[in-house]
């Protein structure tokens, strides 16, 4: 399973900005962006000449990391949505927020996505009664996601849904029954993934 296992807190100084990569520890005051909200490296203090290739690229890297993709993978989302009918920035967002670890997580059933992608690996989570153990198995309208029938992992998941405080619009979770369904797919303006898609069509479009 392709991953990144580089330092996540660095990724997030890298960005300027909280991806919440680590879960809990993003809400405290050991959060590296807390502690130094600058970007890491010999040279983070310092000057960088900005460009507009510059900020495409940085859009394109902030999106990838937040949902936890490597390159190639992400390449491969954008060329299905602009293969789409709709709008192609749109439609990768679309996509990429119903992948299933992005459902777990944003469910509350777990405390970060690159957490949830380990649930789903590990086979803990169900998808209309059936196992499913393919983070990027893309759910659908009607779908209910739910916990494997005594599953080891019950309190992690319990734990998480303490830090949850609210559910994406377009979904709905029954936290005490560790069940959730996936109403509609979500618009443009129910998903609060913080990046400018139109700068990542203009970097892929060149």
């Amino acid at each position: 399973m392709a991953r990144d296992t580089g330092p996540k807190c660095r990724i997030c100084r890298r960005e300027g900005m909280k991806l919440f990569l680590k879960g809990e520890r993003c809400l405290t005051e050991k959060c590296a962006i807390e502690r130094r909200s600058y970007p890491p490296g010999e040279h983070g203090r310092g000057r960088i000449k900005q460009s507009e290739y510059l900020l495409q690229l940085r859009e394109k890297q902030k999106a990838r990391r937040y949902y936890g993709l490597l390159e190639k993978q992400f390449r491969t989302y954008y060329t299905k949505a602009a293969k789409g009918s709709g709008v192609t920035g749109e439609e990768l967002l679309r996509m990429l927020e119903t992948r299933l670890d992005n459902v777990v997580y944003r469910l509350g059933f777990a405390a970060s996505r690159a957490q949830a992608r380990q649930l789903v690996r590990h086979g803990h989570f169900h998808v209309n009664g059936r196992r499913v153990n393919i983070p990027s198995y893309q759910v659908k309208p009607d779908d209910i996601v739910s916990m494997s029938p005594g599953s080891s992992a019950e309190q992690v998941i319990r734990d998480a849904t303490d830090l949850t405080a609210s559910v994406a619009p377009w979904l709905q979770a029954d936290h005490d029954g560790l069940t959730g369904k996936i109403l509609k797919l979500p618009a443009r303006q129910e998903i609060d993934t913080p990046v400018q898609e139109s700068l990542i069509v203009e970097l892929y479009s060149k």
